[in-house]
């Protein structure tokens, strides 16, 4: 039950500005990690061609899978996303996109409950 979680475990990730390639290659490595809305058939596409399109996906950080023998994730460009989530949840996700991807901290915003994260992600 949620009641008896000790901190939030939902990190909510922003992409945008990317290839809707790249911004599938994010998500399909962050759902062979975690449960998520994003996961399944929920492919990327682009709606406009003038207006920037953001990508959105929530990722349940408690809920982890194990896979040691997931591929290398190569983006063709670098990435920025965005992360929100409590602190414990934010620490989670950012230990598990540095074994994914090269990743280069931007910035962080902390708040009272919850922590922002901005970050670039590239190919290893």
């Amino acid at each position: 039950m949620d009641s008896e979680r000790p901190h939030p475990e939902t990190v909510s990730v922003e992409i945008s500005g990317c290839d809707k390639d790249d911004a599938r290659v994010v998500f399909d490595a962050l759902c062979a990690c975690f449960a998520s809305d994003r996961c399944g058939d929920d492919v990327p596409e682009e709606l406009s061609d003038t207006r920037p399109t953001v990508w959105l996906g929530t990722f349940d950080v408690a809920d982890t899978r194990e896979g040691g023998d997931r591929p290398a994730a190569r983006l063709s460009a670098p990435v920025v996303a965005d992360a929100h989530g409590g602190y414990w949840a934010i620490d989670r996700f950012r230990t598990t996109l540095d074994s994914l991807f090269a990743v280069h901290q931007l910035s962080t915003v902390p708040g009272d409950q919850e922590e922002e994260l901005h970050v670039r992600l590239e190919s290893r």
